[in-house]
């Protein structure tokens, strides 16, 4: 069976670096940082009282019907909006007798409704003098396949519909997901991506629990230091990214324009600990490997790697052991990056986020930098004869790039794009 082409035709996101793709990414090439105090709670008496929040943003802005406003969780806010923009963006409803039961929706969530959660199912629910009370839109707002429904609700697209969980790989996840239906000749077109709003007490203090967070409150724009010595956890960031993928012929036929191709996506397992990656990266690595098999490409096809690179202590060193020990010298004349230094880390959403960096890498030419790294500040765990692309962003051909997203519970996904041609 011959595998069809996917494309990527549209992009849409709400990011901490801006309300659409156009403005987050002119910040991440100009290494902007999103982070600041946090605004959705009162966090004065959290260890951690900064994050990458989405700002100014007002979802009746976006959603006029107030009923339906009712019913989404502010994570499915987001992805609501940048389904809209990724849509707009594509030109997809302007299509002539588009098949819309060959559209399909997979928009993934690591978390999904927490801040739902933490309103219907708090202390004063369970405990009201008469019994608890619920909201009726409780279960339906909270549960991380919602956002999809609500994308499939709104364009009436009749295609395999569905949310995916795999903790911080789950928006690479589903991006595999579409691109495997389509090329399969299972549908023409999807929505795909990630969302999440976890900037609420459960999530900061659940994360602040474990260690995990940066509790760099005097200086929350240079907090995350990916590759530093001194970097001490990540920043919890927010928002959606959403891509349209597309069959090529399908995209061709309406005259689409076209941003990149998606040609590999590989996942694993560390099948080590529930939280910690594998020290030596051996799933970093098989996911890698596997993506580059399922391209057809070679590690000398590569110039971009947007890493994961979270800022965690652990975490950055096992990546990098992975690229060094999959790349060989080929390692030496890539382009790396964490863009999670300016965004945060926007868990379920990172993967989808990360992916439209690397698309416009790759059609632009220019890869965006890993900010905050100071000179002395240098890890003798970490190979510094690699270029991490620090603090400012470096113009270079990138023919192809990769992206990697990992998550609790040993999750490893990989996707790969590169330039389009006929």
């Amino acid at each position: 069976m011959e595998l069809k082409r996917v494309v990527v035709t549209g992009l849409g996101a709400l990011s901490p670096l801006g309300n659409d793709v156009e403005t987050t990414w002119e910040a991440a090439k100009a290494g902007k940082s999103g982070a600041g105090p946090i605004t959705h709670f009162d966090a004065s008496k959290f260890k951690t009282q900064f994050a990458c929040e989405v700002k100014n943003f007002n979802a009746s802005d976006y959603i006029t019907d107030r009923r339906k406003l009712r019913q989404l969780d502010l994570y499915a806010q987001y992805a609501l909006v940048a389904a809209r923009q990724a849509v707009e963006d594509s030109g997809l409803e302007s299509m002539e007798g588009l098949d819309r039961n060959r559209v399909g929706v997979i928009v993934a969530a690591g978390i999904g409704g927490l801040h739902t959660f933490e309103e219907e199912a708090g202390y004063y629910a369970l405990h009201e003098e008469n019994g608890p009370k619920y909201n009726p839109f409780f279960i339906p707002k909270m549960i991380a396949d919602i956002a999809s429904g609500h994308i499939s609700m709104e364009y009436g697209y009749h295609g395999p519909n569905y949310g995916v969980v795999s903790a911080c790989a789950s928006s690479n996840n589903a991006i595999i997901d579409a691109f495997n239906y389509i090329r399969l000749g299972k549908a023409d077109v999807f929505v795909t991506g990630g969302a999440e709003a976890a900037i609420f007490p459960a999530g900061v203090g659940g994360f602040n629990s474990m260690h995990a967070l940066s509790t760099r409150n005097d200086s929350p724009e240079t907090a995350s230091r990916p590759f530093s010595k001194s970097r001490d956890g990540f920043v919890m960031g927010e928002g959606s990214a959403v891509l349209i993928l597309e069959e090529l012929e399908h995209a061709k036929a309406r005259g689409a324009k076209i941003y990149a191709e998606v040609v590999g996506g590989g996942m694993s397992a560390d099948a080590h600990h529930i939280t910690a990656t594998h020290p030596e990266g051996l799933g970093a690595k098989l996911a890698m490997q596997m993506a580059l098999d399922d391209a057809g490409m070679t590690v000398n096809d590569i110039d971009y790697i947007n890493v994961h690179g979270t800022s965690t202590p652990v975490g950055d060193v096992s990546e990098i052991k992975a690229i060094v020990d999959l790349f060989g010298d080929a390692a030496y004349k890539l382009n790396i990056s964490s863009t999670k230094s300016m965004t945060g880390h926007l868990l379920g959403a990172t993967g989808a986020m990360e992916a439209i960096f690397s698309i416009l890498a790759v059609k632009e030419d220019i890869v965006p930098p890993t900010i905050n790294h100071e000179e002395g500040d240098d890890d003798e765990n970490i190979d510094y004869n690699l270029n991490f692309t620090f603090n400012k962003a470096q113009k270079r051909e990138v023919r192809a790039a990769l992206s990697n997203a990992f998550g609790f519970g040993g999750h490893n996904a990989t996707v790969i794009v590169k330039k389009y041609q006929d």
